[in-house]
């Protein structure tokens, strides 16, 4: 039986065409996945659907949910619909949660909105809801806030806000994008767990190939807006039939090139030995003595020069704890890291001459840039560290010589970071990391929110780089097939602990730990 059917929609903003004749449908207990690159028309579909378009926006077509046109509906009887008919689970979870109220307010408020429930009733219904989606009450009392809980605790009361009245539609936009492997596996089982049970149905949107595989019933491949290919998952993914579907399947399965590492020196270029760090945690009462919660415990690994070193662990594991304490960000209670034989953090903060060898490249570029500067000035402010500031032509060679290295134009120097595309502003930011050719770059978590082709391009970059600057790096991610394409070595963490490390074909062919092993099973795979 047909839940959702979209016929012949589009959709423009201020006369420019962004969905063009789009035609769906959706059963009831089915899961329809939408895929495709970023600016596709992914989510403007689902904004659609839920009549949440922008400012501006006209829509033609029709979408009907059940016996209704969502289209000619009134503003009223479409808020009656949202969270009750129809539920939005978004990808980012502390942008959906008001962080001000508790959990269990905020799952209550939902069932109070659209049912004549007293708040008691409403209370204890949330209570059941946030069990249903693995958050039980003895571990997750209703008085948390957000911030108490994990990304993918924090997804879970999401959920639990959009089923709590059992809809008929359930809509996930990109729900595990910024999760890692186990979580990302718990959520996507979750949600098909209760598309089965409450005969739902959802769509999934998301640009990973390798989770539409294993999750998805049907599968539809969007692309400037239109629909190129649609039909049951496994037949579209094992024989491709429209060239866009083929290459982001390629692209999802894209495997890198490295150049061979060079032998390693008799010095390694950096030396972590024991490293120890620990958060105080607040009191419970008022004369009792602080606990502390281990973030970092005995850490102790070495990185050649040439060398490409892999980090993986789940959130909260103590990646970004071990990262920050090497980029001297964080002091540390134990241990001692030394660049090229010499203690570089014996005084407690680093110096210019180590800050200038070691440089980072983080997760969200945008965030990373002030808006104001141009790509020319953004780039070139780690020319501060330096002894001899470049200034004239050679400053303007430098800058021409890291956007071409990146795979930009010497042009681009005069523009401005929101003139670019996420993966451009990734480009940028491996520049900007580049231009003082340090000894050591460290990528936290640098391509996992791009799309699966840009991601493919971007690891290329990486690789030539590589041949053409031997260059060093410390890639943490919780990406394991990208891990795996990019790096020689792998170190695998777990509650603050390196658990097992080796080379990377070697742990992820043969894994000697139940926790890596656990990893390398949650990993989504695409069909061969």
């Amino acid at each position: 039986m047909t839940l959702l059917a979209i016929n012949n929609l589009s959709v423009s903003i201020h006369d420019t065409p962004i969905l063009r004749d789009v035609s769906l449908r959706i059963n009831r207990g089915e899961i329809l996945a939408i895929t495709g690159e970023s600016g596709s028309g992914k989510s403007m579909t689902a904004l659609a659907v839920m009549q949440l378009l922008p400012t501006g926006a006209t829509a033609g077509g029709q979408i009907r949910l059940g016996p209704d046109d969502l289209n000619t509906l009134p503003e009223s009887t479409l808020c009656a619909l949202r969270g009750k008919a129809m539920g939005m689970v978004f990808q980012e979870p502390m942008t959906a949660l008001n962080p001000v109220h508790t959990i269990g307010a905020q799952v209550a408020e939902t069932i109070r909105i659209h049912t004549n429930t007293n708040a008691q009733e409403a209370q204890i219904l949330a209570r059941e809801t946030l069990a249903r989606v693995g958050l039980p009450a003895d571990q997750f009392p209703l008085d948390r806030y957000p911030h108490q809980l994990s990304g993918g605790q924090r997804q879970r009361v999401v959920i639990a806000m959009a089923i709590a009245l059992g809809p008929k539609l359930l809509i996930a936009d990109e729900p595990t994008t910024a999760l890692d492997v186990t979580t990302q596996a718990q959520i996507l089982d979750l949600l098909v767990t209760l598309t089965r049970e409450d005969n739902m149905g959802l769509l999934l949107i998301t640009h990973d190939l390798a989770v539409v595989a294993q999750h998805a019933d049907r599968i539809a491949v969007m692309r400037r807006g239109e629909i190129v290919e649609t039909g049951p998952t496994q037949a579209v993914l094992r024989a491709c039939q429209h060239p866009y579907t083929k290459m982001l399947f390629e692209a999802s399965s894209h495997q890198v090139q490295l150049p061979p590492a060079p032998d390693p020196a008799p010095v390694p270029l950096l030396v972590a030995q024991n490293l120890q760090r620990s958060y105080k945690l607040p009191r419970v009462r008022l004369f009792q003595k602080p606990k502390f919660n281990p973030a970092v415990r005995d850490v102790s690994f070495s990185l050649a020069r040439g060398e490409r070193l892999g980090l993986v662990g789940e959130s909260g594991c103590g990646k970004s704890t071990l990262t920050r304490a090497l980029l001297g960000l964080e002091p540390l209670q134990g241990g001692r890291i030394t660049l090229d034989g010499q203690d570089v953090y014996a005084q407690g903060t680093a110096s210019h001459a180590v800050r200038r060898r070691i440089q980072v490249v983080f997760q969200d570029p945008f965030g990373s840039f002030n808006p104001r500067h141009t790509v020319g000035r953004l780039i070139t402010e780690p020319f501060h560290l330096l002894e001899r500031h470049p200034k004239g032509p050679e400053r303007h060679q430098a800058i021409c010589d890291a956007l071409r290295a990146v795979g930009l134009k010497p042009e681009d120097a005069t523009r401005y970071i929101h003139e670019f595309s996420g993966g451009q502003r990734q480009r940028i930011a491996i520049a900007r990391a580049l231009i003082i050719r340090p000894d050591l770059i460290i990528f936290d978590e640098a391509v996992s929110a791009l799309d699966v082709s840009v991601r493919a391009q971007i690891l290329d970059m990486l690789a030539e780089l590589c041949a053409s600057h031997s260059l060093t790096y410390l890639f943490i991610s919780h990406d394991l097939s990208v891990v795996r394409s990019i790096t020689d070595r792998v170190l695998v963490m777990q509650h603050g602990e390196i658990v097992e490390e080796g080379m990377t074909e070697s742990v992820f062919t043969d894994p000697k730990h139940n926790y890596t092993r656990m990893l390398i099973e949650a990993a989504p795979q695409l069909p061969v």
